[in-house]
């Protein structure tokens, strides 16, 4: 996926989820838009260098996009938590994805389930039957963890009710899978993260053991391009 052409900013501030604060290299101050409604911890510290995309919609209020950021170790981070899912289907297509491939067809945004779920990317053969793929941005790096990143950042019953969507697939004998799709360059494996919701983490346990498969996949990234590139280890089918 190619990037294009972004704005470099120094970070003042983020807040109220969807809104941040930076200063440009001419000493300009700006509010962007923050396309992501997690804690993004360890994304969003005052200095960071970030990147912003500019919308040409006269109707925004704000026309800035916070799309990526750069920590103090050099660690890329993209914290438009939306990106995941082109990622992901680019990554099955380009065939970089290798446990994705042999299906005909992909789906994006499919409604299903018994709680009123949309499937981000459903994937189906030539006998119709079906892959549901749940795909997870993941961006905190635990502090201290020598590249261990967890998934979520924040309690999440939004996730918890995925896992059960997916369960119930696998019950109903299709394929299911939860991706994470690691956009920080500085995560080399990935947990559950229990200190932060427990829950999560026994829900996620008990997909494994229904069947559900669980696939980790980090990126390359700059502020010219990001796409899927390796395989990463999934790790915590017993709580830290």
């Amino acid at each position: 996926m190619r990037c294009p052409a972004l704005l470099k900013a120094k970070l003042i501030k983020r807040y109220k989820r969807f809104l941040a604060d930076v200063i440009l290299p001419d000493g300009q101050e700006l509010t962007v838009h923050c396309p992501n409604t997690g804690a993004m911890t360890g994304c969003a510290e005052p200095g960071y260098e970030v990147w912003l995309s500019i919308s040409d919609n006269a109707k925004r209020k704000y026309p800035h996009t916070w799309e990526l950021a750069r920590n103090s170790l050099g660690h890329w981070m993209c914290i438009h938590s939306a990106k995941a899912n082109k990622l992901v289907h680019e990554g099955i297509v380009r065939g970089v994805i290798k446990e994705l491939q042999g299906y005909e067809s992909i789906r994006t945004e499919v409604k299903y389930g018994n709680e009123n779920s949309r499937i981000d990317l459903m994937l189906e053969d030539e006998t119709h039957k079906s892959c549901f793929v749940e795909v997870k941005s993941v961006t905190l790096r635990l502090e201290g963890g020598d590249g261990l990143g967890l998934f979520p950042d924040a309690v999440s019953d939004r996730g918890r009710k995925h896992l059960r969507e997916l369960i119930a697939m696998r019950q109903q004998g299709h394929r299911a899978v939860l991706l994470f799709c690691v956009q920080h360059t500085g995560i080399n494996r990935v947990a559950p993260a229990d200190t932060i919701d427990s829950r999560y983490g026994e829900t996620f346990r008990e997909a494994i053991a229904a069947g559900v498969e669980v696939l980790a996949y980090g990126v390359e990234l700059n502020e010219h391009r990001i796409e899927i590139c390796h395989a990463l280890p999934v790790i915590g089918q017993q709580p830290f």
